[in-house]
């Protein structure tokens, strides 16, 4: 008895765990393979110790990548415009230094680096999966 108790209990938490995954069903940004690694410990990335910095990289994603420090952790997001097909707006957004907000340039919405998202928009800006181990960060898709 006390097992099947036991698998009562357990069941709905393990149904409900989530294997980290990020939903970017998004249709006017295209998947490209994401593997960033940042080292906070290197001067380039130092600013991102801090709450409210962000670090970007156009290196990687559909239009660049910029890597935000919430102050509970770090979020990624793509630059480019998600409310725009990807072909028409060809410019990543802009966050300028000490801004928490990333403007898309084709259409001047604003979208919040904490949230990713806009008010009245359909689809926020497209997230990345960003796991910390130590003093290094990995950004993946």
């Amino acid at each position: 008895m006390k097992k099947i108790f036991f698998m009562l209990f357990i069941i709905p938490f393990a149904i409900s765990c989530d294997g980290g995954t990020v939903n970017n069903n998004n249709p006017n940004i295209p998947n490209y393979p994401v593997n960033l690694q940042i080292n906070l410990n290197l001067p380039a990335y130092s600013n991102l110790q801090f709450p409210g910095n962000r670090i970007i990289d156009f290196s990687q994603g559909a239009r660049g990548i910029v890597v935000f420090n919430t102050g509970s952790g770090f979020v990624a997001y793509d630059l480019a415009c998600p409310n725009i097909a990807f072909t028409v707006c060809t410019t990543p957004m802009t966050v300028p230094p000490g801004n928490i907000n990333a403007t898309c340039s084709c259409d001047n919405t604003v979208y919040s680096l904490y949230s990713g998202q806009s008010a009245g928009q359909p689809y926020p800006m497209k997230q990345y999966r960003v796991n910390q181990n130590g003093t290094n960060l990995i950004i993946t898709n």
